[in-house]
């Protein structure tokens, strides 16, 4: 049995982190350095070797960039979303998570699409039991078939 790689869980810790501080910055309406500074306090505070550490700079990146995207981030949401949906109906953590994942998928080549899209569909796994996690799945497939449509060529499956 292969051990995992501690750098991918690691940036799964961060994907993870990132979202929480997201949702926290829109329920108590904390800037960004805040929510970044509050996690890093955490991580300082944490009892080291028990669960993995989130990788820091990962953090930052998300949420720096889920933030000043934002607007943009959200355009392109809303067009994924079936026609009764708009991000402002969806729940905060929801909205967290397709911020963060819309984000990545633009900023960060380097992850494939797939894989940025099974990051956080499991990060939605984390907060939800229903259906949540398929919805994550279908709406970060059509903004990442916009955005790395070479990563889809001749997927039977087209956008929209």
């Amino acid at each position: 049995m292969r051990k995992p790689n501690p750098n991918a869980t690691r940036r799964s810790a961060a994907r993870l982190a990132a979202v929480q501080a997201l949702y926290s910055m829109e329920i108590t309406g904390v800037p960004a350095e805040q929510a970044i500074d509050e996690f890093r306090q955490r991580q300082e505070d944490e009892p080291k070797g028990r669960l993995a550490q989130p990788d820091g700079d990962l953090v930052t990146f998300l949420v720096h960039g889920a933030t000043t995207e934002g607007p943009l981030l959200d355009e392109m949401i809303g067009h994924a979303l079936s026609r009764d949906w708009t991000v402002d109906r969806l729940e905060a953590v929801l909205r967290a998570i397709l911020r963060a994942g819309a984000f990545e998928l633009k900023a960060r080549p380097q992850t494939p699409a797939r894989v940025a899209i099974t990051e956080f569909v499991d990060v939605a796994h984390a907060f939800y039991a229903g259906p949540e996690p398929k919805m994550v799945n279908a709406v970060l497939d059509k903004v990442a078939r916009v955005l790395r449509a070479e990563e889809f060529e001749g997927d039977a499956t087209r956008p929209g």
